[in-house]
């Protein structure tokens, strides 16, 4: 911690680096707190988790102290005139006041319990997430039944979830006696009215609204009263799946990180219409799978999604500004111990995917600054996706 707190601290290029870049992310941050989205400690969760950050932003502020990152960013603010930049009410309290937004007594969340008894999972969808999400589930004794289209997508999961199997034995990690109970649970299906009599019905088809509105109407006509109809969508609204249902509060969204076997973060999303009941079933069945589950409403980018492309597009903007280098603010970033520079990540999301998220989050947030950077814009133009192409911003 010391030695992260050292390094942006740091009065050197690599210190103003992470300084322009992590202090718009922990003031964001402070925000959500304060606006009341999201508990700090699912904040900092949803971070640690779904990002792999050594610390959360919260903890993040506490360490450097909140009067450090309220003084940079009234400078940030008084050089830039964003907003964005102007010192969040819950940061300024905290300076103020000299409290913490983490610590002892800050989660108070009892331990979820299960309200809806569950035994058998419905996944729809045979791609890496729905593939993964079935594996979950498999492995942690719960019967899985997964609809795809046509049987060759159905072998794909069993191809895909045997592949991760055996690796778990070459580790040591599992036998062949559970290998084989793990893919005995999966049943595969083609048509939607096998997952008539399932408990939990989690999709994971393409993120378009007009083809899970299609799905989660179908759905409301096949699964039994009382299932839970669960959305992976990372971007869409969890609330227009739900009207889509004679039954709202039975929907709420499941945001699983790829891989879903190995990322253990799951943002567990309700709507306003969502039962209580359904909201802590959930939450404990993501316990029971070996997940971490992270609280949060139903609105674009949830916790993470809203917390890191803002970031990754301000590095971009900094890298345009000519204010510092694609390899110096990599660097810079790595130094803070962050798992990966922000334009190796980029590229590894994939720059169409990232495109597609911070346009999302400008249209709906409508913050000037998190307009997507013209650099972002032209490697998707150019086809330059990153490593799924070999080309992005890096060359692979």
């Amino acid at each position: 911690m010391a030695e992260i707190v050292d390094r942006i601290n740091a009065d050197d290029e690599g210190g103003r680096i992470a300084r322009t870049l992590l202090f718009p992310y922990l003031n964001h941050a402070a925000t959500m707190f304060g606006d009341g989205y999201a508990t700090a400690a699912d904040i900092d969760a949803g971070m640690r988790f779904g990002c792999g950050y050594p610390i959360g932003p919260l903890a993040l502020i506490d360490a450097l102290g909140a009067k450090t990152v309220v003084a940079g960013l009234s400078e940030q603010f008084a050089r830039t005139g964003d907003p964005l930049h102007q010192p969040a009410p819950a940061l300024v309290e905290a300076a103020d006041q000299s409290t913490a937004f983490t610590g002892e007594g800050a989660d108070g969340t009892a331990v979820p319990q299960v309200k809806r008894p569950v035994s058998s999972v419905g996944v729809v969808g045979t791609g890496t997430m729905a593939s993964g999400i079935a594996q979950v589930f498999a492995q942690a004794g719960y019967d899985v039944v997964y609809v795809g289209r046509s049987q060759e997508k159905l072998d794909g999961v069993v191809a895909y979830v045997t592949k991760n199997l055996d690796r778990a034995v070459a580790k040591g990690k599992l036998d062949e006696a559970g290998k084989d109970a793990v893919l005995a649970r999966l049943t595969g299906a083609t048509e939607r009215e096998a997952l008539a009599d399932v408990d939990l019905v989690v999709e994971a088809i393409a993120e378009d609204l007009d083809i899970k509105l299609e799905l989660f109407r179908d759905l409301d006509r096949i699964c039994k009263p009382g299932a839970i109809l669960a959305t992976t969508t990372s971007s869409l609204s969890v609330r227009a799946c739900a009207d889509a249902t004679s039954r709202p509060a039975d929907v709420i969204g499941m945001h699983f990180f790829n891989p879903a076997p190995v990322m253990k973060l799951v943002e567990v999303v309700t709507t306003d219409a969502t039962d209580p009941d359904v909201d802590e079933t959930v939450r404990a069945l993501c316990l029971a799978t070996g997940k971490h589950p992270v609280s949060c409403g139903d609105r674009a980018g949830f916790i993470v999604n809203a917390l890191l492309f803002p970031y990754l597009n301000d590095a971009i903007t900094l890298q345009e500004s000519g204010a510092a280098s694609m390899e110096q603010i990599d660097t810079a970033m790595k130094e803070t111990k962050l798992p990966m520079g922000p334009f190796e990540l980029l590229d590894v999301v994939g720059n169409d995917v990232s495109l597609a998220i911070q346009q999302t989050l400008h249209g709906a947030f409508g913050h000037e600054g998190w307009k997507p950077a013209a650099s972002l814009e032209q490697v998707v133009a150019d086809g330059k996706l990153g490593r799924k192409t070999k080309s992005g911003f890096h060359t692979y």
